[in-house]
């Protein structure tokens, strides 16, 4: 067991040194078109069209949709199922069984004000360092504390509207099951960046994070 373990742990590390893992850790932070991927990585298009098509095979990435272009639209690429697997889930499990034993003890309007309360804590242990910061700094102070709880999220500014996209949730195998988990990330953003954030996530076998930033203060 050990022995498979460890030898799974050294194919994981040489794959996220390779340009075929570079690619996947893009895609966990959004999604992108070839062109963007060629951009970031420093690529041809056909080149990275090679390694897309071989990460297609395997199931780690996806065609998710289209994007407009100057000619024509192009097409945009996600995670794939199995790529979910390869990065860290903090308990995602633990956590989707823990809230289903505390909503039939205390019952769901609890567990969601419980929820919300797990984030405004998590976020006050930030709050020193945001002092006098600018909503443009606390919206890059959100997403880095985002990472550090194990995902991956990006700002965008879409027909007037403030978005925070994100994928490889930690708690996604929560969020399946009881979708006001996504109230803890909501709550803990609305704190840290100073005006009310709403959740929009897209729950399923690809999850994905969508939260909205109003832009009137709290």
């Amino acid at each position: 067991m050990m022995f498979h373990l460890m030898k799974y742990i050294g194919w994981r590390e040489r794959l996220f040194k390779s340009t075929r893992g570079k690619i996947l850790d893009l895609l966990r932070a959004r999604d992108c078109t070839v062109n963007e991927l060629a951009n970031e990585l420093h690529l041809t298009d056909n080149a990275v069209r090679a390694h897309l098509a071989s990460l297609e095979r395997d199931r780690l990435a996806v065609q998710s949709g289209m994007k407009p272009g100057v000619r024509k639209p192009h097409t945009t690429y996600a995670l794939g199922p199995e790529a979910e697997h390869l990065f860290p889930k903090a308990y995602g499990r633990l956590v989707s069984l823990l809230m289903s034993i505390f909503s039939r003890q205390i019952g769901p309007q609890n567990l969601r004000a419980g929820m919300r309360a797990a984030g405004r804590k998590v976020a006050q242990e930030h709050m020193d360092s945001l002092k006098g910061k600018s909503r443009e700094q606390r919206i890059d102070a959100a997403l880095g504390v985002l990472k550090e709880l194990g995902g991956a999220a990006t700002f965008r500014e879409e027909d007037g509207k403030h978005l925070i996209y994100g994928n490889g949730c930690p708690i996604a195998a929560a969020t399946a099951n009881h979708p006001e988990a996504c109230l803890l990330a909501e709550s803990l953003l609305t704190e840290i960046i100073g005006s009310p954030v709403k959740e929009h996530c897209i729950r399923g076998p690809v999850p994905s994070c969508r939260f909205e930033i109003k832009k009137s203060p709290r």
